[in-house]
């Protein structure tokens, strides 16, 4: 199947017709490991509860989504859900967490990562912040992400002749993970991940919510908080449940 992993211990399934992979903890780093032998270029994702909705109804969205090389659960919902519907235990990851896990497996072999996305000030902290907690981590460019239309051509070349292990994409890049799909082509065959305010994490702007929040579900709430129009997110879980319920009680093919 596309974008299974063979001969480690990562499992694909399909949950509401959406792939999401079962990739243990201790497990992680043979299966990193593994996707940068293969030297092609793969997609990373780590699957919020509404992206997982938007792969169900967004066509170019489902494609970027099924041709990943793992798609990481995120939502504490979707592992539920896998269990509900699957009778699967899937994990789930904390995206920081996840970055720093990932950092640290391609620091050990010295490999390489390219930083596109933010902007100026909190790119280069950031870059900074990287080089003091992962020394061996060869950062081998960066680009801010609120680049003009007539520049793309430009950066695809330098990340292309740069070919990093990692391509690391925040946010201001125009598209989002889309931007990923459709240039999938001009890009070169290592790993790439787009994780939204990794960036200004990084650089100490902006605080990630925290593992007990994380742990409970709740990391929504503070979303929320800084932005209130995301309540209304409560209607797409609350269809969610139901598309769930539906699956169990006919028997449909999930």
């Amino acid at each position: 199947m596309d974008g299974e992993i063979t001969n480690t211990p990562v499992e694909r399934i399909s949950l509401l017709k959406v792939p999401l992979h079962i990739v243990a903890p201790d497990r992680l780093e043979e299966a990193i490991y593994q996707l940068l032998k293969e030297g092609k270029g793969t997609d990373l994702v780590l699957l919020s509860l509404w992206d997982f909705l938007r792969a169900r109804r967004n066509n170019e969205y489902r494609f970027f989504i099924q041709r990943a090389g793992v798609v990481i659960p995120i939502a504490k919902s979707l592992v539920g859900g896998a269990r509900f519907i699957l009778k699967k235990k899937i994990y789930r990851y904390m995206p920081f967490d996840f970055v720093i896990s990932l950092l640290s497996i391609l620091e050990k072999r010295e490999f390489s990562v390219y930083l596109l996305g933010g902007r100026m000030r909190s790119l280069k902290r950031a870059e900074k912040n990287l080089h003091q907690t992962f020394p061996r981590l060869r950062i081998v460019g960066r680009y801010v992400g609120n680049f003009k239309h007539q520049e793309e051509a430009t950066i695809l070349q330098a990340i292309r002749k740069a070919a990093p292990s990692l391509l690391l994409v925040g946010k201001g890049v125009k598209g989002e993970e889309r931007w990923l799909a459709r240039n999938e082509g001009r890009l070169n065959n290592g790993l790439r991940l787009w994780c939204s305010d990794l960036f200004d994490i990084f650089a100490e702007r902006k605080k990630r919510p925290s593992r007990k929040v994380f742990e409970r579900g709740f990391e929504w709430f503070g979303y929320c908080i800084q932005k209130p129009w995301r309540f209304f997110r409560i209607i797409p879980y609350f269809y969610y449940k139901f598309i769930l319920l539906m699956y169990r009680l006919f028997n449909l093919d999930s």
